[in-house]
Order: C-alpha cells, then structure tokens, then sequence
C-alpha cells in the first residue's frame, strides 16, 4: 500500500508550541521560526509550493497574490476569526477553500472589551502611570484623579454578533443598560435574555449612548462606518471603545474630536494601519485621554492553542476531503 503524501503546509507567523508540534507530526509543515510578517515576495513564493496557506490578520492574502498561487494550492486555513486580510472572492473562483477559527476568541475579546469600557472613564491607565512616572504621589485626595461611574450608563455594542452578545453579559453584570445596532435584530430569546434594546438606526442610536463599542467585522460595508459625520452624533461626554477592527472608525476624525474634546476618551486596541499608530492618538493617550492596547484581545494562551487547533481540524477534514466545519464563503461577508 502506497503511503498518502503529506500536504506541504506553510505557516505564515510562529504558533504556539504544542500547535506547531501536531502540525509537524500531521504535515509536511514549513514554519516560521523567527516569528516575522513574511513579505510579498515570501508569501509569493509560499503560495506557489504551499498546498495550505495559514496566514493570519497581518498577511495581505489579495487578487494580486492569489494569482501568483500554483493549482496545488487549494485551502487557505486563516489563523484567526477575521477573514478581512483575504480577498476570500478571487480566492473562491480559483477554486480555493478559505477558513478560519470563529468561536474560540469569543470570552478573551469579551473580557478585553469590558477592561477598556472600565479603563476609560475610571481613568486606570493615567492613573497607573501616575505611580511609574517620575512626579511622586501625594497621596489620596477628595477631588484628584476623579473618572465617571458607569453602573446605569447607556452602552451602545455595534455588531451584535458572539462577542457582542458576551460583552453585553459582562456590561449587564456591571449594571450597564445594553443598546444594539445590528444588521438584523437578534432573536428574542437572546434580547430578552440580555434585555437589549435594538436600534435600526445607528445613528439614532449613537446620539443616546455614554460608551460605545465596537464588535463588528471589517467589510467594504463596515470602512468607516463610524466616519467623521457619525462620530460628531457622540455627545462630548461620551465614551468609544473599539477590539474589532481599526479600519471601522474614521481615526483622524476620532483624534480630532478627541482633541477638541468632542468625545470624553476612547480605548483602542486596533488600529487602522497597524502595526503603525497614529501619532495623534499616542499623543492623546499620553495626556491621559486614550487608552492604548497593541491588539491583545485575543491574547491568551488559551484562545491561541484553541485557534491552533481550529487550523488543524480545517486542514484535516479537508484533505480528507470533507468540507471543512469552518469554512468562509463571500455571501457570509
């Protein structure tokens, strides 16, 4: 009996340990060891010997690529839940499957969320900076360092999807009142459950909030859909938190306004051109007025060997030739 050759799998950014071990085991696996974005002309040159691509949020999987890829090329297994760094239309009419790991990074974003909807108005990260800076702390006082309580506060979650949903139970814990903007409206049971009110309009929906949060995918229909002009509907007091994508909010706009202070704070743990943040809001975090994660709202150990191991099992079922359980389709963009 001829034995099955094993797929040549190339992985674009270095796993965790335990995930790079099975696929070394399952796989013809090239890894990268040194844990650096490949560049084009390596992605290039991977996606014309690779029978698996697994990429992740910082690899540009576009038509000019794809059109570089060898016929053997056939499935390109996303490190991640977000599928925006691929161009997943041009890679289907070429007859390659596109997956990606959904579910595992739900809690750990949640729980990322709700640490910026504290951190901001309570002012934690100035705080924090007063005890690491060089000023010395006088100590307690009435009226220092006061922030805004957020029990009874109007939270306002766009894209009401499963980190949505897991954000409003953590924010009804914190006695916030949960308000959503979705696409379509959640089914009953869960709106009852999470006693959301659904707003149809987005911007009706911003005018009335104290914190906004942003959980919804990047789409050509999500660029910018908090532009400059939805933006001035915040009202100065308010609040804007954002773990999804960058590339939603108009950054230059929000800078601005957070400057003039239009908006009261933000917390940003994407960015719209990452890895590069703008110099605006470094600025504003430092004057206490932003605070700034680098895309940590996924990381856990736990979540990252959970998306390994989604990698594994969409590689697996496709080359056993099943149809993989994640697979991504343009209608579902």
């Amino acid at each position: 009996m001829v034995k099955q050759k094993k797929p040549v799998v190339v992985v674009t950014r270095k796993l965790p340990e335990a995930i790079e071990l099975r696929m070394r085991e399952l796989f013809d696996v090239r890894l990268n060891a040194d844990d650096k974005p490949m560049t084009a002309g390596e992605l290039g040159e991977a996606v014309k010997t690779a029978d698996v691509l697994v990429p992740t949020v910082t690899d540009k999987i576009d038509a000019a690529l794809l059109s570089k890829a060898g016929e053997q090329l056939r499935l390109i297994a996303n490190f991640g839940n977000g599928v925006d760094n691929i161009d997943v239309a041009t890679a289907v009419q070429r007859g390659i499957t596109v997956t990606n790991t959904p579910g595992v990074l739900t809690e750990d974003t949640a729980d990322m969320t709700m640490a910026l909807i504290l951190a901001v108005p309570r002012r934690l990260a100035e705080g924090a900076q007063v005890l690491t800076s060089d000023k010395d702390w006088n100590g307690w006082s009435p009226t220092w360092m006061l922030g805004h309580r957020i029990w009874g506060k109007r939270l306002g979650i766009i894209g009401m999807g499963r980190i949505g949903q897991a954000v409003a139970r953590r924010a009804r814990a914190f006695g916030l009142q949960v308000h959503y903007h979705n696409r379509r409206k959640v089914a009953p049971k869960i709106e009852e459950e999470l006693d959301a009110t659904y707003w149809e309009s987005l911007d009706q929906m911003l005018a009335r909030m104290d914190i906004v949060s942003v959980n919804c995918p990047h789409t050509p229909a999500t660029f910018h859909l908090l532009s400059a002009r939805r933006l001035k509907m915040l009202r100065p007091e308010s609040y804007i938190v954002n773990t999804a994508r960058g590339e939603v909010i108009d950054e230059n706009a929000l800078a601005r306004m957070l400057e003039a202070d239009e908006i009261a704070g933000a917390g940003l743990d994407v960015f719209e051109h990452e890895p590069a943040v703008n110099p605006k809001l470094v600025k504003l975090a430092k004057a206490g007025k932003v605070v700034l994660l680098p895309h940590m709202g996924s990381a856990t150990v736990e979540g990252r060997v959970d998306m390994g191991e989604k990698v594994i099992i969409n590689i697996k079922t496709f080359m056993d030739g099943h149809r993989p359980p994640d697979r991504v389709l343009p209608s579902m963009l």
